[in-house]
């Protein structure tokens, strides 16, 4: 019985993500037929990916079984972990605009400040107490935060800073879709301070207001990170 009322919770969550986002501006190119799913062997690559010969297509291009949203998914050392489904792994998604992201917390654990540059998201908890929310762009600077507990949904604008924290020792899951078909992630602290090469340290430094060597600190602990 646990297991069915899951999988419903799992549904019932996609399926409002999906709803809302059919309202949202897709900021993928429009599809211009019915369906165009990924040709993954094809070594053509320009903005996009091209379409798979419409006659071979089957029902089974149609339907997601691996079951990665299905379980959780072992977390990084800041107790978090996102499952991506994109066109990449699902090719039917190729021009529909959309994808969906499964997100495992442990306790405490902090999918950190990051943005999509290509989609706006919706997320939804299934389980647990999420603090989330997003920074709007300058000069405001504006934060919309708030606590959301199972059944709750926040959407976070197209390209805005956003976060999540669990805030409880028990372990957290939450399912997003979002408004593009490759949505693409840039964590901010892992972009700035785990670059390869890195950044000039005295750069960093100025623009964040630290000492050099608490910045080159910072640095080398992302290299060393796994």
């Amino acid at each position: 019985m646990a297991t069915s009322s899951a999988s419903q919770t799992i549904v019932i969550a996609l399926v409002m993500a999906s709803l809302t986002l059919q309202g949202l501006r897709a900021y993928d190119p429009s599809p211009l037929q019915d369906f165009c799913i990924a040709d993954s062997k094809s070594s053509a690559r320009q903005n996009g990916f091209p379409c798979k010969d419409p006659t071979k297509v089957t029902v089974d291009d149609f339907v997601f079984v691996d079951n990665i949203l299905r379980r959780r998914a072992p977390t990084t050392p800041i107790g978090s972990n996102v499952t991506g489904v994109t066109v990449e792994n699902f090719p039917a998604l190729n021009t529909q605009g959309i994808s969906l992201e499964r997100i495992d917390y442990d306790s405490f654990g902090v999918n950190p400040p990051h943005f999509h540059p290509r989609g706006s998201e919706v997320l939804t908890v299934l389980e647990g107490r999420i603090y989330s929310g997003f920074v709007t762009t300058p000069p405001e600077n504006r934060l919309f935060a708030k606590i959301l507990t199972k059944g709750d949904t926040m959407i976070y604008p197209y390209a805005q800073i956003h976060f999540q924290i669990n805030l409880d020792k028990t372990r957290a899951v939450a399912f997003s879709a979002l408004s593009s078909q490759l949505p693409g992630v840039i964590r901010v602290a892992d972009t700035l301070f785990g670059s390869a090469p890195p950044i000039l340290s005295h750069l960093l430094s100025r623009s964040f207001r630290l000492r050099t060597d608490v910045v080159e600190q910072i640095q080398e602990s992302f290299v060393h990170s796994p």
